[in-house]
């Protein structure tokens, strides 16, 4: 897959020159992280040791560490990327986030390693097309971070057959949240089993999405 072409924006944010759509957020990147993933997903409340959490789109380990930030015992965080970052421009984008700077340190410390410790989160990164390292993968997520870029941008990262792989790869009763809104990727999330509700999204975003697996959902 090799690594992402970058472009650079005030602020230090990364964009990607591939899908002409930044790593993170113009106007408050870990905030958004906060208020989308983290509290999308009804965290941390809900972490107990073991916890499970799987992302699509790992980009710059950003959720990582905002999970990593708040998490009070030792969780797992399994991440699917199709182009992992350089060291360098890992260290060029997590300068955009000074209080974050240990447990960045701590990931790139990690970085090509494929499993990493990052704080209290056991980081597992799982390159290639998720398209085919997702149905490959044996594991289950208890929440999801869906944190591909756009949509319009990049269709294949919400297709109905990926989604439906995300249902089948959820334990009871887990959640996902996402930034988008767009309906064909409620719908796909619908029919991959989850209650999706639309709700008040991050800054001039009027909404996003986040919900739970049914409790008639059957996974194989």
């Amino acid at each position: 897959m090799g690594q992402p072409r970058l472009g650079w924006r005030a602020g230090g944010v990364p964009v990607s020159t591939r899908f002409d759509d930044p790593y993170f957020s113009l106007a408050g990147g870990l905030a958004k992280t906060r208020h989308v993933f983290l509290e999308g997903n009804g965290l941390p409340e809900r972490l107990v040791p073991g916890f499970h959490v799987a992302e699509l789109g790992f980009g710059t380990g950003l959720n990582c560490l905002a999970l990593a930030c708040m998490a009070p015992v030792p969780v797992i965080m399994t991440s699917f990327e199709a182009y992992p970052m350089s060291l360098a421009q890992l260290a060029q984008a997590h300068a955009a986030f000074p209080e974050l700077a240990d447990l960045a340190t701590q990931l790139r410390a990690g970085w090509g390693q494929g499993r990493m410790q990052v704080g209290p989160v056991d980081l597992r990164l799982i390159v290639g097309d998720a398209r085919e390292t997702l149905p490959a993968w044996t594991g289950r997520a208890d929440a999801w971070f869906l944190d591909g870029f756009s949509p319009a941008r990049n269709p294949e990262m919400w297709s109905g057959t990926l989604m439906a792989e995300v249902g089948r790869h959820s334990a009871p009763g887990a959640s996902f949240a996402t930034y988008t809104a767009a309906g064909h990727v409620r719908r796909a999330l619908e029919a991959a089993g989850f209650e999706v509700e639309r709700r008040p999204g991050f800054g001039s975003k009027r909404h996003m999405s986040a919900g739970r697996m049914r409790a008639d959902a059957l996974s194989d």
